[in-house]
């Protein structure tokens, strides 16, 4: 059977396992502000699926995806903040104190709760595409693709600050109230919160498994590894590449609007290259060649990030940055590689049990009857 960590089966199975233990966390949970947290955790999850899908698959290194994270939460803030106005009272106070007297055409649509939902996941993910084909078709790649995806955040970064009248600049958007959807507020602390992000989460995690197991994403793993080689075969790289990481852009955009509808705020950071890198190192920590590894990354490297900075005030960056070193240069492809280790040695024993069993049957046969 080989590696049991490379059987779809065991694979699905080990996916199951873990969305299970998750969905039992509401249940067994009491405390509203630890629900919460989990939950955000669960949006850093997303965000390292999508690296790992783009980066670990896809072979595109891309040090910009909190642009699609970014817009994705701008959008969302925009529609919670229009939540809580009126007809007789449509603009923003923010908007009122620098000086605007009427709603600006950008924020009008976002009245519309659905408009504005849709809008928040369709422009980040056009932006991908756009983007991406744009970069790919003139075979922009490697660390060359890296530079202009920070670039490109860098941008944005500035616009965002730069147009306070617009977006809140450096003090961003803090809706007043709750998400408010089909007439049901989603509650930030409570387990409806939760069970939103969990299903985001599963959905993204179960589409982005299916691509890579598809044949689309053989073609896609075949580029990562050799794209001058499938190029010649006949196949179209640049469509590809531009495909896996516009669906990474979505699922950094539906992370994006979970975000703030977990903590009904949004600033500049969110679009800060810090930010973005640290997603990055959610993923090579988890193991980018993993979907299910990232988002454990993620999980870790938050939980770890919280323990330390409540326990070890002084000295908790240079625990976690130790962690950095040692995981980078004795586990290079991350702490799923753990886990892949240990089931192939779970195999090969599995295996040599058999190979004996069927030795001894062999040397002790049943006698004539």
């Amino acid at each position: 059977m080989g590696n049991i960590y490379h059987n779809k089966t065991a694979q699905w199975i080990v996916y199951a396992v873990f969305f299970a233990i998750l969905a039992v966390i509401p249940i067994k949970i009491d405390d509203s502000f630890l629900l919460n947290q989990l939950a955000t955790y669960g949006v850093y999850g997303m965000l390292a699926l999508s690296i790992s899908l783009c980066w670990g698959f896809g072979g595109i290194l891309n040090l910009g995806q909190g642009i699609a994270f970014g817009l994705g939460a701008y959008g969302m803030a925009m529609t919670m903040q229009m939540q809580s106005q009126d007809a007789s009272n449509p603009i923003p106070p923010f908007m009122l104190n620098n000086s605007l007297d009427h709603l600006p055409l950008l924020w009008q649509p976002f009245q519309n709760t659905t408009a504005g939902l849709i809008l928040s996941v369709a422009v980040p993910t056009l932006f991908c595409a756009v983007f991406g084909g744009i970069m790919f078709r003139a075979r922009v790649s490697g660390p060359f693709f890296a530079i202009m995806t920070l670039a490109m955040l860098s941008a944005f970064y500035t616009i965002i600050i730069d147009r306070q009248p617009y977006t809140g600049g450096v003090n961003g958007l803090t809706p007043p109230s709750a998400f408010q959807f089909a007439g049901v507020e989603v509650d930030p602390y409570s387990p409806t919160a939760y069970w939103v992000v969990f299903c985001f989460l599963m959905g993204a995690t179960v589409v982005a498994k299916l691509i890579t197991q598809s044949s689309f994403g053989l073609v896609t793993q075949a580029i990562r590894d050799d794209a001058e080689r499938v190029r010649f075969l006949g196949y179209s790289v640049a469509g590809y590449e531009t495909v896996i990481y516009t669906v990474a852009g979505l699922i950094a955009a539906i992370a994006g609007c979970c975000w703030v509808m977990l903590v009904q705020y949004v600033s500049p950071a969110q679009l800060d290259v810090s930010f973005s890198l640290s997603m990055v190192i959610w993923a090579a920590i988890g193991g980018r060649h993993s979907l299910l590894g990232s988002i454990f990354g993620a999980f870790i490297i938050q939980g770890a990030q919280s323990y330390l900075g409540d326990t070890f005030l002084a000295t908790w960056l240079l625990i976690l940055g130790g962690f950095f070193i040692i995981v980078v240069r004795f586990l290079p492809n991350g702490l799923a590689s753990l886990l892949e280790s240990g089931l192939g040695l779970l195999a090969a024993k599995r295996r040599s049990s058999s190979a004996a069993v069927e030795r001894n049957g062999d040397a002790n046969p049943m006698p004539a009857e």
